[in-house]
């Protein structure tokens, strides 16, 4: 059995979940945060059997889309003061953790 932890863009979630859904793979849901753009995540927990582990990454990338996002850069000071320039940075995708499991119940 394997635990796989997937984090999800929170665009992306309502497809990803529908479509795990239609394949047969039940998902626990948590909201979650990145650090880095400090952006709404939605991260999956899913537990199965090691042969489908590749079929659910597989309809996990199929729904989980990359895209370029213009963010403010760090400030930087000049003869006018104080001004910020975006910088382009890509958001979106997946990413995907597998871990064995020791013990899975479902009670």
């Amino acid at each position: 059995m394997k635990l796989i932890f997937a984090i999800i863009n929170n665009d992306d979630s309502h497809s990803v979940s529908t479509a795990l859904t239609q394949n047969g793979f039940q998902a626990t849901k948590l909201a979650s945060t990145g650090g880095f753009l400090m952006s709404g995540n939605t991260t999956f927990l899913l537990c199965a059997e090691s042969s489908r582990v590749d079929d659910i990454i597989g309809v996990i990338k199929e729904h989980s889309n990359k895209r370029k996002q213009f963010v403010p850069n760090a400030a930087s000071y000049g003869e006018s003061g104080y001004s910020s320039f975006p910088v382009e940075v890509s958001v979106g995708g997946a990413t995907i953790f597998v871990t064995n499991i020791e013990r899975f119940e479902k009670v």
